[in-house]
């Protein structure tokens, strides 16, 4: 008996054991899992109620910073913009800023250029920084990227500027040649002369006010509202009709392969004037008994096949620093020429921004010397070229890329493919 009661009493003391031993990691388990994590302790029990929601639907990049410097929160965008690396706000000056909000409580602002990651040509990226206090230990950043909008404001400036510089010229022009008229009002000549300076300045005001025209109308118009098929030989002959005259006078030669049976999708009339400027150019800087080529062809690109109209000349050519500007508006390669060949700078701008709103581009290759040639990439009216499109015994077992570019019976000398603008 006495041995049965010993073993039952070690038993109950075993088993008591047991459950207080159970019971403590019961509680431990409860405690741990109760303990905040450092992520909790960052978005939960350190940012005010709602902050988090708030952050996570602004525009702005935010960042919000804690008493010793840890970013508590960062949004996407504050990623993005390399605001936030490895934890630390990577921007030096803003981190003054928010320790200097954390230290007196004053909401401060500043703009700053910062660079660009990814990119290693020194591309700077415009930022408007405003730090101020949230709570009593949380220092929150809101950062606004300005670069579009310092962009375009820069853009408005210069077209501002260049306007005013290219109106003040025919105007001014108009005022001098009017009182030497009436100066020269017994000299017969002398007014005959200048009345016909008067006229050419004329001229070439009304052509600037025209294509300014044409720039704004090509930049806020929708050209495929009154979209439809047009033929890209139309187009040819149009362009040409318009410079006939001047090249005649200068004894150029144009002429034209490739563009029967062959159509694009968009407005006939802003076509028909890129198409124009990009002709006349060719005929306006290409020196006398010279020859402007006008080429068409399809290419198949991923997203549907391609028209491309080539304007090529034998003219001064473009240097390669100024590849990448000719289609900037108001510029010229050579200003001092601007006066003689007529022309407003305009062309060139008009020309891409019309290819741009057809879903379509343009591009140069030139050289110094040896010529230009401007290559305008359009959409194929698919539907019309799967109905009209004829058999050309010719072209059979040729691929679109094999097809021959210039079918000149002289044509003009091989230029290489052009080159894509940036």
């Amino acid at each position: 008996m006495n041995v049965d009661a010993a073993v039952a009493a070690v038993a109950a003391i075993a088993g008591l054991c047991t459950g207080v031993f159970a019971m403590l990691a019961f509680r431990w388990s409860e405690r741990d899992q109760a303990k905040p994590t450092r992520t909790s302790l960052h978005t939960e029990a350190v940012l005010p109620p709602g902050v988090d929601t708030v952050l996570s639907v602004l525009r702005s990049s935010a960042v919000v910073l804690d008493e010793a410097d840890a970013v508590v929160k960062a949004s996407s965008a504050a990623y993005a913009l390399g605001l936030v690396r490895g934890g630390k706000l990577a921007v030096e000056p803003m981190m003054q800023m928010a320790r200097d909000t954390r230290r007196d409580g004053e909401i401060r602002q500043v703009e700053l250029d910062l660079p660009r990651r990814g990119t290693g040509r020194g591309e700077a990226l415009a930022v408007s920084a405003r730090v101020a206090p949230l709570g009593s230990r949380l220092v929150l950043l809101l950062v606004e990227d300005l670069t579009e909008a310092r962009r375009i404001e820069a853009v408005r400036r210069d077209f501002v500027a260049n306007v005013s510089h290219e109106l003040k010229t025919p105007v001014g022009a108009l005022s001098l040649l009017s009182e030497a008229v009436m100066d020269a009002s017994d000299d017969p000549e002398a007014v005959e002369r200048f009345a016909g300076r008067m006229q050419n300045e004329a001229t070439r005001l009304t052509n600037l006010v025209q294509e300014l025209i044409d720039l704004s109308r090509v930049q806020n118009d929708n050209p495929l509202e009154d979209a439809e098929p047009v033929r890209v030989d139309e187009l040819v002959a149009e362009a040409m009709d318009r410079c006939r005259q001047q090249a005649g006078t200068k004894h150029i030669t144009m002429a034209v392969g490739g563009a029967a049976d062959l159509h694009v999708w968009g407005n006939r009339g802003q076509l028909a004037a890129a198409l124009g400027n990009l002709v006349e150019n060719a005929v306006n800087y290409s020196p006398a008994r010279t020859r402007v080529g006008i080429a068409g062809r399809r290419v198949s690109a991923p997203g549907g096949d391609l028209i491309e109209i080539a304007v090529t000349d034998q003219g001064i050519g473009i240097s390669e620093k100024d590849r990448d500007r000719v289609f900037e508006r108001f510029y010229r390669v050579d200003p001092a020429r601007s006066r003689a060949t007529g022309g407003t700078g305009l062309g060139l701008a008009i020309v891409k921004h019309v290819a741009a709103s057809h879903g379509g581009e343009v591009t140069v290759w030139s050289a110094e010397g040896q010529g230009s040639t401007f290559t305008l990439r359009l959409p194929e009216a698919g539907a019309v070229r799967d109905r009209e499109r004829p058999a050309d015994p010719s072209a059979e077992g040729l691929d679109d890329e094999d097809r021959p570019y210039e079918t000149f019976n002289d044509p003009l000398p091989a230029h290489p493919a052009p080159e894509v603008l940036p």
